[in-house]
């Protein structure tokens, strides 16, 4: 539902004359999600939806799409070809001089960089001012309701128990010396997702050897590994529940098919293990104490402790990203390698936070998940404190 009067509020206390919504053929779901849009129905052609810091909104579509936006408030303006729409763009903008669109400046915030360059330069035009919807956007997609929040803990015990039974799973096949790949094991954690209620648009993951060296590896019917003792196995798994609305939980774990975990491996694993809990330290030493922080912050503190421990080149990815109704939500990340997320981290979000070090031969990841509360933050789910010996 439009939150349009919380939104209008927003944008008086920022000083944004406006939030314009440019969209076609469906490329900005961020716009889909916070005015309400329907996901039927034939979007050919481009529509604008632009809520004003003050007064009603007004929508341009074309003629031949008149009733794209018809669910939402506001006056409609109509368009047919492209000399119509740049004459008809000064009066639909109307007084609004300074504008927030789906933007980022040098595509800096690429996550909500979803309106093109040209749209861009058609806005500017006009003589109007563009400035990032960035902000906005985590407050009226990213930020989750209490029925998300509880949707998150509710799915975060499913997951977790799908982890664990998948490495009984994978440890018990081992021990009767029978096969089991890869992606065998994930699609037996798949069928559990199913019997539990969980569902998720890819994964999960599993890798072992040099394949958990790689931290997007997917297996296939052809490339997956064999599973077999003496193998390092990394779980990457997420998933939500199969009810509206519902948000991820997205974690990863490690166990080692064998009786004790080899001394490079448990040494690895603690680096990342404190780099992983001083960064959740970071976060809730600075919730509770007021202060803001913003989603650089947090991975540069995670990875400091990797840095120091010499293993800086291995940790090669951002230590964390947004959860939301996808996996990778549009919240502030947890972000100064991949980007330099200047985002603050406000209450009622959730994230990952997953440092990892990546080697050729094998790789090693730990990841939970910080739902951050007005005066608080809390890591939602288990939490794991060394690599699971799985034929102990």
């Amino acid at each position: 539902m439009l939150q349009l009067q919380e939104i209008q509020a927003e944008l008086r206390a920022e000083k944004i004359d406006g939030w314009l919504f440019f969209d076609h053929h469906r490329r900005d779901p961020i716009a889909a999600r916070i005015l309400g849009l329907r996901g039927d129905g034939m979007i050919t052609r481009r529509w604008l939806y632009l809520i004003p810091a003050k007064g009603q909104p007004r929508k341009l579509v074309h003629k031949i799409e008149a009733g794209t936006l018809d669910s939402l408030p506001g006056k409609k303006l109509l368009y047919s070809g492209h000399e119509e729409l740049r004459k008809v763009l000064p009066k639909f903008l109307g007084r609004a001089k300074t504008l927030a669109m789906q933007y980022s400046p040098l595509n800096a915030i690429m996550y909500v960089a979803m309106v093109d360059a040209g749209s861009i330069e058609l806005i500017k035009s006009c003589g109007r001012r563009i400035v990032s919807s960035a902000d906005l956007v985590q407050k009226f997609e990213a930020a989750w309701t209490p029925a998300q929040i509880e949707s998150h803990l509710a799915a975060g015990k499913l997951v977790d128990r799908v982890t664990q039974e998948a490495f009984a799973h994978a440890a018990e096949t081992v021990k009767q010396g029978l096969a089991i790949t890869e992606i065998d094991l994930i699609d037996w954690m798949r069928n559990r997702f199913d019997e539990y209620g969980l569902e998720t648009t890819e994964g999960p993951h599993a890798a072992v050897g040099p394949n958990a060296g790689d931290p997007h590896y997917e297996p296939t019917r052809e490339t997956a590994k064999k599973i077999q003792e003496g193998d390092l196995l990394l779980l990457d798994v997420w998933g939500k529940l199969k009810t509206p609305d519902s948000v991820y939980y997205d974690i990863t774990w490690m166990g080692y098919l064998g009786t004790s975990v080899p001394e490079k491996y448990a040494r690895k694993f603690s680096v990342v293990r404190e780099a992983r809990d001083r960064a959740v330290a970071f976060v809730q030493e600075n919730v509770r104490a007021g202060r803001p922080i913003a989603g650089w912050q947090v991975d540069r503190v995670a990875r400091e402790v990797i840095r120091k421990a010499g293993l800086g080149k291995y940790f090669v990815h951002r230590t964390g990203h947004s959860l939301g109704r996808d996996v990778h939500g549009a919240g502030a990340n947890m972000d100064d390698l991949e980007s330099h997320d200047v985002r603050r981290v406000i209450p009622n979000t959730c994230f990952s936070i997953e440092p990892g070090v990546y080697y050729p031969d094998f790789g090693i990841r730990s990841e939970v998940n910080v739902l951050v509360e007005e005066k608080d933050a809390r890591v939602t789910g288990a939490v794991q404190s060394e690599i699971l010996a799985l034929l102990a």
